[in-house]
């Protein structure tokens, strides 16, 4: 609610053109491919989204390494490709949801199905909670590449190769 005489509301009962509401409207714009918000110039805009797309990138790959190593020097466009319209998770969640991505589409190298089998094995994760410590034994599996969880250590099972 807005208080009397203070104009038209927006989103969340706050008054239209307020400063919190032209906040989020920037944030939006440049972490979620939200357009650029009346008054602000599309070219620094574009700028300061693309570095802000290239450090979250840097900060999956820190919690994913293989992910990031077995696509190589593909990594930063396939991330930002992906990351381009979706507001950040975190780096552990958004280099899951990725990895869940690929592997759908069958473009998940094989370090990358490697490292999700792993973390399938040791968590719960939903796509929507945080991921969460499995305690009872569990199994992940990603292609051929099976990962069995028991006691909190986890095994990497590969199949026998010819």
């Amino acid at each position: 609610m807005t208080p009397a005489g203070a104009g038209p509301a927006g989103p969340a009962g706050r008054p239209v053109g307020s400063l919190a509401s032209r906040q989020a409207e920037l944030v939006a714009a440049l972490v979620a491919g939200a357009p650029p918000p009346p008054g602000f110039a599309p070219g620094p805009l574009a700028a300061a989204r693309a570095a802000l797309l290239r450090k979250r990138a840097g900060e999956v790959a820190r919690h994913w390494p293989l992910l990031a190593a077995g696509l190589g020097p593909t990594w930063p466009t396939v991330f930002v490709e992906w990351a381009a319209d979706r507001p950040t998770g975190g780096g552990l969640r958004d280099g899951w949801d990725l990895a869940r991505a690929l592997h759908a589409r069958t473009a998940l190298p094989a370090l990358g199905a490697e490292e999700l089998a792993v973390r399938e094995a040791q968590f719960r994760y939903d796509g929507q909670r945080a991921p969460r410590r499995r305690r009872s034994p569990a199994l992940g599996r990603v292609g051929a590449v099976l990962a069995l969880q028991v006691a909190g250590r986890v095994r990497l099972l590969r199949p026998a190769r010819p």
